[in-house]
């Protein structure tokens, strides 16, 4: 998945935890042949080469990630859209070689996107890309995923304190022995940009922002998000923090409410239950 991944566990002996564990990185090594778009033969991608075609039976796992996936894109009105790989790859691109994409190659591309364009079965577990070319991107959700699939596979070890870490996704289960919960560094919406540190357990905490991965031309920053809605990247310095019951809804969170900014993106964080949103935004270096 392009990130380094790791799990603390709690358990009673070496060799149960080493069982656990390899079984667990097992798990999240099968979810990345399903859902990367790096891997010309994951099953996103072989989905993603017979798009324009008709209805493609998928894995239960692809089908519950894409079917998450569109219900947060309706809900965002369009700010969380897995169909957005082409304006993906543009600043991908752009990132690497330093070379902004043209209006013509991101009108090119803003024909390939839109969350309308995928139809789901849920009958027969089907899906159908409506436009040859499309490419989907599950970058913004199937890490979520990961985590709380891993748990899944940590628990049937009986392993019930753990916690996933993978880029800026955290999912933990019960807190570790003696502990209320698991220390977690929140970087807080304010002025003075403080460290805020929120015991959690049975929950999973998600970042999304520009800190690492952004590109600048003529003095504007552009962050690696991308407005599904107009093939840019984001301007504005948003820093986002979900914390919510499940890793899928965390994840995916972060993006949309990235996407949407502090006011929309509240709003739509609260209709999640038990969901908790922190955002910031650093006007001073806003171009």
């Amino acid at each position: 998945m392009g990130v380094q991944t790791r799990l603390v566990v709690y358990t009673l002996d070496q060799a149960t935890a080493e069982r656990a564990c390899t079984a667990a990185f097992n798990r999240i090594a099968q979810l990345e042949d399903i859902m990367s778009d790096y891997r010309p033969t994951s099953e996103l991608m072989r989905l993603c080469a017979r798009a324009g075609g008709p209805p493609i039976k998928v894995s239960d796992d692809l089908f519950f990630v894409l079917q998450r996936s569109q219900e947060v894109a309706a809900r965002s009105h369009g700010a969380f859209d897995i169909t957005v790989g082409p304006y993906v790859a543009l600043w991908r691109r752009a990132r690497k070689q330093h070379v902004f994409p043209t209006t013509e190659e991101l009108a090119q591309a803003g024909k390939l996107v839109g969350w309308q364009k995928v139809r789901l079965g849920a009958r027969h577990k089907t899906v159908q890309l409506l436009v040859l070319g499309m490419r989907l991107d599950l970058g913004g959700i199937a890490k979520g995923y990961a985590g709380d699939c891993a748990l899944d596979v940590l628990q049937q070890f009986g392993i019930t304190r753990a916690l996933f870490e993978s880029g800026g996704d955290i999912v933990m289960s019960d807190p570790p022995p003696g502990k209320a919960g698991w220390n977690i560094e929140i970087l807080n919406a304010g002025q003075e940009l403080k460290q805020h540190t929120r015991l959690l357990a049975n929950a999973a905490i998600s970042t999304s922002g520009d800190t690492e991965q952004f590109v600048t031309f003529n003095g504007q920053r552009y962050s690696h998000i991308v407005d599904p809605r107009t093939g840019l990247g984001l301007t504005d310095r948003i820093a986002v923090t979900i914390i919510a019951p499940k890793g899928i809804t965390s994840d995916s969170l972060s993006t949309a409410v990235s996407v949407l900014g502090a006011q929309q993106g509240q709003r739509l964080a609260k209709s999640y239950p038990g969901t908790w949103a922190y955002i910031r935004r650093d006007h001073d270096k806003v171009q």
